[in-house]
């Protein structure tokens, strides 16, 4: 059979876990049901990609001051021409694929701070050189969000519109590219490609109050919220952290859990408030790393949206500190749609009732996350039969004609 060459894009190897989890999924399914495809990757962190998962990377941004704020004019030259040159590059990566694959992530959405001359600019780059050379680009179980800002909103409009194929994480993201002005009629719904994941063994009830992992976020609020940014952060953080002090003072051991390198001041902030023994950071280097956590949890109180898959992928009965329509569509999906506050005011007496009740009903809880993963799992399978038909037809063809 002849080889597929196949790309995979996107922030990459760049410190997010939930990123990196999307791709080992997708890597899953193509090493699965496409072993003779070549595949390498167009991405943040090509070092980490190159290592972790045994594929050639090349990093995404020609300028590798893309991600630092630009002041002297140097850096907003070096900026300037760094977009012409990625232009070519991404041209000329593209062209050397039959299919690009964006793994989920949020890459439709701007519900935290983006500019639009950053990732969505990269992913138009990316889309359009697709549509040129004829190189099938999907975008695989995505997020996407109403977007205000009209730039970033152009972008991510044709991006969507110039992709060979796309499917969603859930029904508000294919809704939102809707209102946008892309014609989602064949577009499907999937789970997050992070439950196509293995799930790591659940820990025996201990029979007493056991630890609770708590994920937090350096959250800013969302892009169109940047003149509040700081004080939705001190907003947040203070009422995790009078959450966090309260469960310390009940005697629960509390598991600080993170998503993205950023996030790491927050942990430092929290433990340094706290000051309690009982009270210790995780050193998640993978979504599986964290599932372990989360499973060894009695519950998981999460903001980052990969923190609450983790949760629910590992059955621990789980809140959602929800930031953007995402988690509370998650949370519905996997039926604790009753179990979400919001992170933007965060009320730590009222967290604290909420979780309260959680607990109260961990057993049933648990029985419910059961039952949705298996369905999840099945159509996970589902979006990987859709995506072997839209992407390797040939292929397809072979597999459904072999005896």
């Amino acid at each position: 059979m002849t080889s597929v060459r196949v790309g995979v894009f996107g922030l990459l190897g760049s410190g997010n876990l939930g990123n990196d989890g999307s791709l080992e999924a997708a890597l899953g399914y193509l090493r699965a049901e496409h072993p003779e495809a070549v595949v390498d990757a167009l991405c943040g962190g090509p070092e980490v990609v190159a290592t972790r998962y045994g594929i050639p990377a090349t990093r995404l941004h020609w300028y590798r001051g893309e991600y630092r704020t630009a002041s002297r004019a140097g850096a907003i030259a070096g900026k300037g021409l760094g977009k012409l040159v990625d232009a070519v590059r991404t041209a000329v990566w593209v062209r050397r694929h039959d299919v690009v694959i964006v793994p989920g992530m949020g890459v439709l959405e701007a519900t935290l701070p983006l500019r639009p001359w950053g990732f969505p600019y990269s992913l138009f780059l990316l889309c359009a050189s697709g549509r040129l050379f004829g190189t099938r680009v999907a975008l695989v179980g995505v997020g996407a969000a109403a977007i205000g800002n009209r730039p970033t909103r152009a972008l991510v409009r044709w991006s969507a519109r110039l992709a060979a194929y796309r499917s969603y994480r859930d029904t508000q993201s294919r809704d939102a590219m809707r209102e946008m002005g892309v014609d989602t009629t064949r577009d499907e719904v999937y789970p997050d490609l992070a439950f196509a994941l293995p799930t790591p063994p659940a820990s025996a009830p201990s029979g007493s109050p056991g630890p609770v992992c708590v994920g937090v976020m350096a959250f800013h609020g969302g892009d169109d919220e940047r003149a509040r940014a700081e004080e939705i952060h001190r907003r947040y953080l203070d009422g995790t952290t009078r959450f966090v002090r309260a469960l310390v003072e009940d005697g629960r051991p509390v598991r600080l859990l993170t998503g993205d390198a950023c996030d790491a001041p927050v942990v430092a902030a929290i433990l340094d408030a706290v000051d309690s023994p009982l009270v210790t950071a995780a050193e998640a280097a993978s979504l599986a790393d964290l599932m372990k956590e989360t499973a060894a949890a009695d519950a998981v109180v999460a903001t980052r949206y990969h923190n609450l898959v983790c949760a629910l992928k590992a059955g621990t009965p789980t809140l959602a500190l929800s930031y953007a329509a995402k988690s509370d569509a998650l949370m519905d999906r996997m039926g604790l749609g009753a179990y979400c506050h919001p992170a933007r005011e965060v009320d730590a007496d009222r967290l604290l009732e909420q979780f309260r009740a959680l607990e109260r009903k961990s057993a049933e809880l648990r029985r419910t996350l059961a039952e949705r993963n298996r369905v999840a799992a099945r159509q996970l399978q589902d979006q990987f039969d859709a995506l072997t038909s839209a992407l390797f037809p040939a292929a397809d063809l072979v597999y459904r004609e072999a005896p």
